[in-house]
């Protein structure tokens, strides 16, 4: 569970790996190479959540005291300052980390390694997951205008959702490379959008999805960029 702000200056890492930091300000934004794009796909294929298994998190606050300590990965992430009502998700022993709004809680999502969701629309959420790979590299998958078309399809989306692909980007950070494509789902009763992050390292193909309900999307989207742009692979 999520420690709430301002509780601890510095707790032993021996104990806890998994880190939810809490700071405020503003993070400079990391350049991009931005492609637009307009998809209509009939869809088919299984969505991630019908994969087995639970979350497995230990979360814990620390100060800004602690983030200086030598045994932190030197990173990008420790040289920028937490967005005003966000918070930081580290996991040192899974190799990511990411942002997320102060006011959001944590769950457990099937499958999912870390996950977050709004107190109130359950619908509002980010999670987290990751799988082996033998790829060193997003790139090794392919390029992103195919990549993403064909995960959109084939693995995001319900046989009965028809998904519409708004944006695709591709970043480097720190010499790895992130794709993230914003996509919206529609079934016969409603419709969600999503911002979903991918990239590889350390051996695991890791996904971080963040999304709403289509109604709210444009009151909250840049809300959850922030959260998709955020998203970091940590050397582990």
């Amino acid at each position: 569970m999520a420690v709430s702000s301002l509780s601890l200056s510095w707790v032993s890492t021996t104990i806890y790996n998994k880190l939810n930091l809490a700071h405020s300000n503003h993070s400079p934004r990391a350049n991009s190479a931005l492609c637009s794009c307009n998809y209509n796909i009939t869809c088919s294929g299984e969505t991630a959540s019908n994969e087995e298994g639970n979350s497995k998190r230990r979360t814990l606050l620390l100060g800004v005291g602690a983030l200086t300590s030598s045994l932190f990965h030197p990173s990008s992430l420790f040289a920028e300052e937490i967005p005003q009502n966000y918070r930081s998700f580290v996991d040192f022993s899974d190799g990511y980390s990411y942002y997320y709004p102060s006011d959001w809680r944590d769950f457990d999502f099937r499958a999912h390694d870390s996950a977050f969701k709004d107190r109130y629309l359950q619908l509002q959420n980010v999670r987290v997951r990751f799988i082996p790979t033998d790829k060193k590299d997003i790139h090794d998958l392919g390029p992103m205008e195919e990549v993403i078309p064909y995960l959109v399809k084939h693995r995001y989306a319900a046989p009965s959702q028809v998904a519409t692909i708004f944006d695709m980007q591709e970043k480097n950070i720190d010499g790895k490379n992130y794709y993230t494509v914003e996509f919206q789902l529609t079934s016969p009763n409603f419709a969600t959008t999503s911002f979903v992050t991918i990239a590889i390292g350390n051996g695991r193909y890791y996904t971080l999805i963040v999304g709403a309900n289509e109604r709210r999307w444009r009151r909250v989207r840049n809300k959850l960029k922030v959260v998709a742009d955020s998203f970091r692979v940590l050397d582990v």
